[in-house]
């Protein structure tokens, strides 16, 4: 049976809503999440709005399409509010790239590097919806513009959402 041990734990987990002032609402009155930032976040031919919350050191990722081009909206035709994807944080992402690919597994991106940061996502899976992203952490930094712009673009260029 296959073991994964380079998982450390759930980064975070990205969570594509409908309404985000209304899930923003939920999560910090009655769930007792803490606002950090909201962002918009503009591709070539599309966008998101973003809200991160945390509750401790674990953080949610709330993501509304700011179109109908959006990865996001199509996320949202094809699968519904949901989990967009969940976020594992891992010490080495070059053995986990490595070591997934050999097991078959097929990624949307290359490494993107950002200050404090690295991540890659695998393709969604078609049967689940479910997409999982890769996360070295070299600071506990949120993530930065230059590095949600270059996801977003690589997102875009792959059609993946």
């Amino acid at each position: 049976m296959f073991k994964f041990q380079e998982f450390d734990r759930v980064d975070h987990i990205a969570i594509a809503v409908v309404d985000l002032k209304e899930s923003i609402r939920y999560y910090s009155d009655q769930l007792g999440f803490e606002l950090d930032c909201v962002r918009d976040t503009f591709g070539k031919f599309s966008g998101m709005r973003s809200a991160v919350l945390f509750s401790g050191d674990f953080s949610v990722v709330l993501l509304q399409s700011l179109d109908e081009e959006s990865q996001i909206q199509k996320y949202l035709d094809k699968y519904g509010a949901g989990v967009q994807h969940v976020a594992f944080r891992v010490s080495e992402i070059e053995n986990v790239e490595s070591l997934l690919q050999e097991r078959g597994v097929e990624f949307s991106t290359s490494i993107i590097e950002g200050p404090g940061l690295r991540q890659i996502f695998t393709k969604r899976d078609p049967a689940s919806g479910m997409m999982f992203e890769f996360i070295e952490r070299v600071k506990n930094d949120n993530y930065s513009e230059e590095s949600i712009n270059n996801l977003f673009a690589q997102l875009e260029d792959g059609c993946e959402y």
